[in-house]
């Protein structure tokens, strides 16, 4: 009992420490950097209006073809050119040098081209024939909840940045408990197991998934965000932008300096009963992180500033037999 208290305190200082820093920043940059931002974004003529009406007209002005077809080719063009260089790095191994940053340095070098070709395949099946059919939904929920797709009801920076925070919370929440929910013994065998094929993930993994995964893991939790707040169809693609790179980091099997840390859902991958959610906030209130936590892969959990990779920072002990 007194270990779940501090776990939930812990959980909380955490979320509290994510939310605050980013209203930090934002508070301190209101005067100078959200000036200029609101400006070059901003509902006032300039260059994001003139933009999102280009693709509003392009997709005759309709919401329809603009909420499904739009958001289906703009979510298709973030992940693969998102996914483009490191599918280079993983069949050829080149440039050489970048090697030196992968997490399961003894995995995957390179990645057979069998493995990739039935990875596009799932990938591109659930990206067409499940995503679009779920779009053809998520379009008509949002247009009962009000989502303005009208180039005149842009957002304010502000708002938006606003929004984007409260997607990141609503996504971390909904996640891990779809995530988890799908490590059941009676469903993971029959689902999940097919994402878990890849105990080394790659970039494009973050959607190679059974379709009833994708659309429960992969598709709700972001939707939902901009869902309950009535985003503006841009700010909901923008999020699922972010959304769509940040999965792909997490997978991507590197720890490239100066990109969000991959280490702890490649840990997921290597070890399955550990970090089931995407900031960890969830997994410091559940415990479902104490294995990783005790781990050296938790010692380079962090944005790497420089360019000397984590295992040389953080090298793993050798094993007893190795070293006797």
């Amino acid at each position: 009992m007194v270990g779940q208290i501090l776990r939930l305190v812990d959980s909380v200082r955490k979320g509290l420490f994510i939310v605050g820093t980013a209203l930090l920043i934002f508070i301190a940059a209101r005067n100078s950097i959200t000036w200029h931002m609101q400006k070059f974004w901003g509902a006032s003529g300039d260059f994001w209006q003139q933009q999102w009406k280009n693709i509003y007209h392009l997709c005759g002005s309709s919401a329809f073809t603009l909420g499904v077809f739009g958001t289906t080719v703009f979510g298709f063009l973030v992940f693969w050119l998102s996914n483009a260089f490191l599918l280079l790095l993983d069949i050829t191994g080149r440039p050489a040098a970048l090697l030196r940053y992968k997490v399961q340095p003894d995995k995957n070098v390179p990645v057979p081209k069998e493995s990739i070709r039935r990875a596009v395949q799932l990938v591109l099946f659930n990206q067409m024939v499940v995503g679009i059919p779920v779009a053809v939904v998520v379009n008509y929920v949002m247009r009962w909840r009000g989502c303005s797709v009208m180039p005149e009801d842009l957002p304010t920076f502000h708002w938006a940045v606003l929004e984007l925070i409260i997607c990141i919370l609503t996504e971390e929440v909904c996640f891990y408990y779809s995530h988890r929910l799908l490590h059941h013994p009676r469903l993971y065998k029959y689902i999940h197991k097919r994402h878990h094929e890849w105990t080394a993930p790659i970039g494009i993994v973050s959607i190679y998934a059974h379709p009833v995964e994708h659309v429960l893991s992969n598709l709700i939790p972001p939707a939902l965000g901009p869902l309950l707040l009535g985003s503006h169809l841009a700010t909901a693609w923008l999020w699922f932008a972010l959304a769509l790179m940040s999965t792909t980091v997490a997978h991507c099997g590197y720890h490239f300096p100066f990109l969000p840390s991959p280490e702890a859902h490649d840990y997921h991958h290597l070890k399955f009963n550990q970090n089931y959610g995407v900031l960890g906030v969830m997994d410091r209130l559940h415990g479902t992180d104490n294995q990783f936590r005790a781990s050296k892969a938790y010692q380079r959990h962090f944005l790497l500033l420089g360019f000397i990779p984590m295992a040389q920072q953080f090298p793993e002990q050798p094993s007893k037999s190795k070293s006797e």
